[in-house]
């Protein structure tokens, strides 16, 4: 086998090593009745704040400022207490969505990495579909 090929072979073993590596990290989206299914595993969820409650956010930093407490709801109508080990994420009330990628234990999803919340905020042009062209024409006279 001449060294060319030998070379060749390394760089795709190589490449797929990565491949590999990359495939294993995809994730899918859960709802939260999946999640207590795979309680211990890692899943991504997919929720927003449940304003049915009377106070959806708990944060206390005096008692612990590494705790947030929130319950959620997901698309299905699903609920859940969860526990975010960070401090509050900042204008958590205003999120359209909130993405979470944690683990479901007794009940509660935990979320022990700082990124493992994603909050999907309402746009600020939701309400006037025109509103970037009227800034642009705005900037142009």
């Amino acid at each position: 086998m001449k060294k060319l090929h030998i070379v060749a072979l390394i760089g795709i073993a190589a490449s797929l090593m990565v491949i590999l590596t990359f495939v294993g990290d995809l994730s899918t989206y859960e709802t939260l009745a999946s999640a207590r299914q795979k309680e211990g595993k890692t899943v991504t969820v997919v929720t927003q704040l449940d304003h049915s409650m009377e106070d959806p956010i708990i944060y206390d930093p005096a008692r612990n400022a590494n705790l947030t407490t929130f319950y959620v709801v997901d698309t299905l109508g699903n609920k859940a207490k969860v526990h975010y080990y960070f401090e509050k994420p900042f204008d958590m009330e205003k999120s359209d969505r909130i993405v979470l990628k944690g683990k479901m234990q007794n009940g509660v999803f935990e979320i022990t990495r700082k990124d493992g919340i994603l909050m999907k905020c309402p746009s600020k042009y939701k309400d006037n579909p025109n509103a970037t062209y009227e800034t642009l024409t705005q900037n142009v006279n």
